[in-house]
């Protein structure tokens, strides 16, 4: 195949200027056959894991160095602890089980392990309880591990009873151990990204699983064009999508090959960074909203979420994960200093929710808002997933501060901004008990 002098040039642009990079290559594995309920002999097996997990970081490097494109982190996901849980269901377990894992990837040089998670829709499992009641103790204790719990589907419903446990443990968070945990409704089997990671039912016994990045891309593409009309900027914003796609099927194919695994799916979702053009606002305000939160903001995101999905999918028949823009407040420079403005507000990133599955993610809140109000906002956030069945997640860092306030958690993470929430009292509400049964959608599923 031959390429133009200005598609070679355009390439080296986006690669030097516009911040084009792999966000993560995950190497996802079934984990299952280290289950025991003698922990010692659970370990032991895991273990094996360890030539693996080095030589798929070696790997990555290699590809990295071959196609001289960056790669963000290098991840995997096991499977749930939740079902290691299940034949010994002890706390001191599950915490030893998480530091042996995150001490694994420290070892083999991977960024993020995920796959700390458990699934309790309905009801909590045995497995799914230990898990919770190690929740705080385990991610304080580790700093590559991350976790996620699936409290809703709009097959079984929303267990309000697992989300306030999860909130009690968030609550007990460090502000770096609440960034590496989420809680979610519909989670994806084969997500790359964190803390959403975990080896899923029915997925070969490995596979990688590629995040895309590419927001400073498809920014550059419509300063350029100046698209006149809605389709044509569908259009730009669908060849950008196309490349950046493209790309990541590209390093995708060369390190399953490589290690002799299944390529499994590549995330089309457009992942920002903190660093400047590099922000998933900034499309939006180059799309014509001068201040993202202003009214028109929900709409620009549904154009862009839609041309990416139509852009991305023509590049690549392995679709997966979450594919949706991120918009994680603390790792998007422009979503930061909109919300320190005054422009966005939590119910602004709810609604964002309704066309995005991370409308509220890596936002700070009060730690003294008090766990009904936290479990309250998260209720309304899996909501919509109950709803509208679609994923959404919701990932918020507890901060002693007052609205307006930042921590800076570094790197990638960025600076996570304290939220106002509303001063209304909801805890007549969320005291009930129980689960929130099956929308009417359910019957559209059969």
């Amino acid at each position: 195949m031959n390429y133009s002098a200005e598609e070679i040039a355009e390439v080296i642009n986006m690669l030097t200027h516009e911040d084009l990079d792999i966000r993560s290559v995950t190497l996802s594995v079934n984990t299952l056959f280290a289950v025991s309920d003698v922990p010692e002999r659970a370990l032991e097996k895991l273990s094996s894991l360890r030539s693996a997990f080095s030589r798929f970081s070696e790997v990555v490097n290699s590809v990295q160095d071959k196609l001289g494109v960056k790669i963000v982190t290098k991840r995997v996901a096991v499977s749930p602890v939740q079902y290691f849980l299940e034949p010994y269901p002890d706390v001191k377990y599950a915490i030893k089980l998480g530091e042996f894992l995150d001490t694994l990837a420290r070892e083999s040089e991977i960024d993020y392990i995920g796959g700390f998670s458990a699934y309790a829709d309905r009801g909590i499992s045995r497995g799914a309880h230990v898990m919770l009641q190690s929740l705080a103790d385990t991610m304080n204790s580790t700093s590559r591990l991350s976790s996620m719990l699936n409290a809703a589907s709009t097959q079984e419903g929303l267990n309000v009873d697992a989300v306030k446990l999860f909130t009690s443990q968030l609550l007990r968070m460090s502000s770096h151990a609440s960034s590496r945990v989420a809680i979610m409704a519909n989670s994806p089997q084969d997500s790359p990204f964190v803390p959403s990671a975990h080896h899923g039912r029915g997925m070969p016994n490995s596979s990688i699983n590629i995040a895309v990045s590419g927001p400073g891309v498809v920014a550059g593409a419509i300063r350029r064009a100046k698209p006149a009309t809605f389709q044509e900027l569908y259009e730009v914003i669908k060849k950008a999508s196309f490349k950046v796609t493209r790309l990541g099927e590209l390093v995708g194919r060369m390190v399953s090959e490589e290690l002799g695994v299944a390529m499994g799916s590549v995330d089309l979702s457009l992942a920002p960074s903190p660093k400047v053009g590099d922000s998933v606002a900034e499309i939006l305000e180059v799309m014509g909203i001068s201040k993202v939160g202003g009214h028109g903001s929900l709409t620009a995101l549904a154009i862009l979420m839609d041309a990416v999905k139509k852009g991305g999918s023509m590049a690549t028949n392995l679709v997966g994960g979450l594919s949706s823009a991120f918009i994680p407040v603390s790792e998007d420079s422009i979503m930061a200093l909109r919300m320190r403005e005054g422009y966005l507000e939590l119910n602004d990133l709810l609604a964002m929710s309704a066309v995005c599955n991370s409308g509220i993610d890596m936002v700070g809140v009060p730690r003294d808002a008090g766990q009904d109000k936290i479990t309250a906002l998260i209720l309304d956030v899996l909501s919509l997933g109950l709803m509208l069945n679609k994923i959404v997640g919701v990932r918020v860092i507890p901060i002693e501060g007052k609205p307006g306030q930042e921590v800076d958690l570094g790197g990638l993470l960025g600076k996570v901004v304290v939220a106002k929430m509303k001063d209304v009292d909801s805890s007549e509400f969320t005291s009930r008990a129980g689960f929130i049964p099956t929308p009417v959608k359910r019957l559209e599923l059969g």
